[in-house]
This record gives C-alpha cells, sequence and structure tokens, in this order.
C-alpha cells in the first residue's frame, strides 16, 4: 500500500499521549494508531496504562499532553483541548465497559435505544427497530423488555454490546470485557466478539484474554508502566517478542 493509501486508512491515531494524575504519570508518551477494518488489542499487567488509554481515545479521559486524529482530521491537542464536539466524536467511537455500565431503571430495549434516541436524535420507530436487530444479534431479543437485575453477567455485558452497535459506530473499544463475568460466562462473550471480528468491525480490545487475543487480533500491542513495550502482527508477537518483559506478559515459551 502507498503512504497516502496507508494514510487514508488510518482511522483514529494517537500522538504523544501522555496523562497525569496528580503527580502521578498513567501514561508517558504512547503513540497508538488503529486502521480501517482493524482488530487490535492491548495487554498488559494492571496499572500499565490500558483502560487510561482507551478512556484518552474517546475523550473519557482528557490527556494531559498529546494529539489525537480522526479520519486524519485533529481532534484536539494539549495542552489546549478538543477542537471537535464531542458528543459527535464520541458517537462515532463506541466504548463497552468492563462493568456493563446499564441504566438499572431501564430495560435491555430501552439502554440499547438512549444513545441513537438522546444523543444522535433519530426517529424513535427506527432506533426501535436497529435496537431489537441489534439484541437479536447478540441473542438477546427475547430479554428485550428485561430489566438488568433479572439478567446475568453475559446477558448484561451482550446488552451492553448490542447498545455500542445501535450506535452504528466507526469503531468499538472495549475495555476488559470479560473481567467481571463468571467463568462459565466468558465464552459467551468472548463468541460474541469474534462475530464481530470476523464480520469487520473496528475494535481496540483491552484484555488478558490471551488465547482470544491471539486467535482475533490483527496487531497486538503491550504496555507496561505507561509505555508501549512492543508490538506487531499477533502471531508474531506470541512467537517471537524480542524483550523479555514482553515475552513475560505474553507468557511466551521461552524455548521458541
Amino acid at each position: 500500500m502507498s503512504q497516502d493509501g496507508a494514510s487514508e486508512a488510518l482511522l483514529l491515531e494517537a500522538r504523544g499521549i501522555h496523562k497525569l494524575f496528580g503527580p502521578r504519570e498513567v501514561l508517558r508518551g504512547v503513540d497508538f494508531s488503529v486502521r480501517r477494518g482493524e482488530k487490535v488489542c492491548i495487554l498488559g499487567p494492571s496499572g500499565s496504562g490500558k483502560t487510561t488509554l482507551l478512556r484518552c481515545l474517546n475523550l473519557l479521559v482528557e490527556p494531559t499532553r498529546g494529539q489525537l486524529y480522526f479520519k486524519a482530521a485533529a481532534v484536539g491537542k494539549w495542552p489546549g483541548g478538543p477542537c471537535v464536539n464531542l458528543h459527535a466524536y464520541r458517537a462515532r467511537i463506541s466504548m463497552v465497559f468492563q462493568h456493563f455500565e446499564l441504566f438499572p431503571h431501564l430495560t435491555a430495549m430501552q439502554n440499547v435505544t438512549l444513545g441513537p434516541r438522546f444523543g444522535l436524535r433519530e426517529n424513535r420507530r427506527a432506533v426501535e427497530q436497529r435496537a431489537f436487530d441489534m439484541l437479536g444479534r447478540v441473542g438477546l431479543a427475547a430479554f428485550a423488555n428485561a430489566y438488568p437485575r433479572t439478567l446475568s453477567g453475559g446477558q448484561k455485558q451482550r446488552v451492553a454490546i448490542a447498545r455500542a452497535l445501535a450506535m452504528q459506530p466507526d469503531l468499538i473499544l472495549f475495555d476488559e470485557p470479560t473481567s467481571a463475568l463468571d467463568a462459565e460466562m466468558v465464552d459467551e462473550v468472548l463468541a460474541l466478539m469474534r462475530q464481530l471480528a470476523d464480520a469487520g468491525m473496528t475494535m481496540v480490545i483491552v484484555t488478558h484474554e490471551l488465547n482470544f487475543a491471539r486467535d482475533v487480533a490483527d496487531r497486538v500491542v503491550a504496555m507496561d508502566g505507561g509505555v508501549v513495550l512492543e508490538e506487531g502482527p499477533a502471531e508474531a508477537m506470541f512467537s517471537k517478542a524480542q524483550s523479555q518483559r514482553v515475552r513475560t506478559i505474553l507468557r511466551v515459551d521461552a524455548r521458541q
């Protein structure tokens, strides 16, 4: 691919992202990008900055320093701030959270329709039809009128994924989507994410599920201490990561 073609395919790019919480520097100059249709898994120990990076990408948390670009257009530069409408920007980048973040007083259908109806101001009937279709896609059409308290953890996470899909985003960010689930529920959520990957959805996934990352990711990014240690194609990273620290994170057999 030509350099121009590569640039056109670049969906989201972060340059030199730093994030301080008080005196603590959680991100220390991270460069990160994702291309349209790409599946990127971010791996690393707890406290390595993975979730903070994800939140900086859709500006739930604003960087302390750095630049962010979406479809080659500037989103913001820090110090300074965003130069786009944040609601419109976040509408293009959905996020699936570790603890679901469903509204407990709303049904599954109402949780899924909330963003398109009130964020995008779309027609109610059209949104409800799309929401029902999305709940069907995640295997929960029969639970459209169920409240979160009546659902299992796996079902709640699938509702959260349906909510993300209903926004028809360019990119979905997943923040450790299986870490709050019981072991028997992990597989159903991972299976759904595999389906989304196979369908061509652009995804950035923070996860500790190494087998899933190896099978699904186009590219793996290994982080520790607020920096990117190494990145590359998934198979290459899992078979011949360069540094011993990354080999430990990815549990690469030293005999390979």
